[in-house]
């Protein structure tokens, strides 16, 4: 196959699958990361990149947001805001994270593919991305072209930038303030 027969599918596979995101869903988790004092971030592999991608850009909108696992970040208070981008809702770590957040009452969100997964039932909302994954377990109506679970990612990746351009509304901020976070020792 080649690259001008491949992307269009590729593309309309992220259009259908953005176009089945519960849009409720996504202005709940605006407001509540608008309003937490701090927001923690977590996810592995390619989902957790994903993840740094927002946390930079929270960032950059002056929110204050840390990355879990990095070796700078601080202690969780009740009020604080755990973030977790799982595709299966499943990863151990994660579950693990999860957990022990529930346990310190700190509010979780989840952005997967499974709603009715481990992490899901200890979070308070979980934002479903219906896309397919080799690791779920129960059978999926949706298939893709491409690789295991790039789909979710690229699909989790564009939410994320949505739900940031939300956030930029909100707070009223334009370029040049947004810019102002930017690293500048680079």
């Amino acid at each position: 196959m080649k690259f001008n027969d491949y992307y269009p599918t590729v593309l309309r596979e992220i259009e259908e699958t953005l176009g089945e995101v519960d849009k409720t869903n996504i202005s709940n988790f605006v407001m509540q990361i608008l309003h937490a004092p701090r927001i923690f971030i977590a996810g592995v592999g390619r989902t957790g990149l994903v993840m740094r991608f927002v946390a930079i850009r929270l960032m950059h909108l002056g929110i204050e947001v840390q990355i879990l696992g990095d070796i700078t970040t601080t202690a969780v208070s009740k009020n604080d805001l755990l973030l977790i981008g799982s595709g299966s809702g499943e990863t151990g770590s994660l579950f693990s994270i999860a957990k022990k957040a529930n346990n310190l009452g700190i509010h979780i969100l989840l952005i997967s593919i499974n709603p009715d997964s481990s992490i899901a039932n200890l979070a308070q909302e979980c934002l479903k991305i219906p896309a397919p994954s080799p690791k779920l377990i129960h059978k999926q109506d949706k298939t893709s072209i491409q690789p295991m679970g790039s789909l979710f990612e690229q699909s989790l990746l564009l939410t994320l930038d949505c739900i940031v351009g939300m956030l930029i509304q909100e707070k009223q901020l334009d370029a040049d303030s947004i810019f102002m976070n930017h690293a500048n020792l680079e």
